[in-house]
């Protein structure tokens, strides 16, 4: 493994590209990557099963996921930050997929070949 990857580095998109896929997937937070259309590339072990979702997401667009449970504001400010130009985003959020309760907390970085990475750290 590359070294501890830091949720809260400034550099948290660069750190997760230096990793292997199952790298990824065994980090403790979960990790998509998309494509400007919203289209999921990436989407990690960790993520099916903390969201809730439990199976890969990988080819489904994540905005028309959000619709399903009701995160269309969620999907919006990645979106719209992605359509600004590079991106260096971060919020709290209410609700996953499946627990309606849960918090956590969001970064949104650009990725190096496109796209944009999600990493979702929950409570």
């Amino acid at each position: 493994m590359a070294g501890p990857v830091d949720f809260d580095s400034p550099d948290l998109a660069q750190q997760i590209e230096n990793l292997s896929q199952a790298e990824l997937n065994a980090l403790p937070f979960g990790v998509m990557l998309l494509d400007l259309d919203g289209l999921i590339r990436f989407y990690s072990d960790t993520e099916a099963r903390l969201s809730g979702y439990n199976q890969s997401a990988v080819g489904i667009n994540l905005y028309e996921l959000c619709e399903k449970f009701g995160g269309a504001d969620f999907c919006g400010r990645i979106a719209e930050a992605a359509a600004e130009g590079p991106v260096n985003l971060e919020f709290g959020w209410t609700g996953d997929y499946h627990n309606p309760k849960r918090d956590m907390r969001v970064r949104v970085q650009s990725a190096s070949r496109g796209g944009v990475w999600v990493c979702i750290d929950r409570d």
